[in-house]
């Protein structure tokens, strides 16, 4: 069973790029999905985006015009390309998956990692 480790994080100037990765689950490959996943401190954990194993896309509404989710299945990678980022995009960050649930639920993801934290100065 794959752990999922994410890592890129870091800080970053405002209008910055940086871009996560984490372990692809085996999940992606056969017939579950994974996402990346944010959570700021006293708030509720948000889907960012979600790929499934069909290649099928959802990305929250926030984030979908400059956030962008990849599998490179040969090096088996899942990516969270992130781009003129933003104060407001610091966060925690975290990759999950799940063994048959596609969507933006927070709450049907069965597995995750640790998360990495994104900072974002004005």
């Amino acid at each position: 069973h794959v752990q999922l480790v994410e890592s890129g994080g870091g800080s970053v100037q405002s209008g910055g790029s940086l871009t996560l990765s984490c372990p692809a689950s085996e999940y992606i490959f056969t017939t579950g999905s994974m996402g990346w996943f944010r959570q700021v401190p006293g708030e509720e954990r948000e889907a960012v985006g979600v790929l499934d194993n069909d290649g099928s896309f959802l990305y929250g509404q926030a984030w979908k015009d400059r956030f962008n989710i990849s599998l490179d299945t040969a090096n088996k990678k899942f990516y969270l390309q992130m781009t003129d980022l933003k104060p407001e995009d610091s966060a925690m960050y975290y990759c999950a998956a799940d063994s048959i649930f596609f969507g933006l639920d927070v709450d049907e993801y069965n597995d995750w990692g640790q998360g990495t934290q994104v900072t974002v100065s004005a």
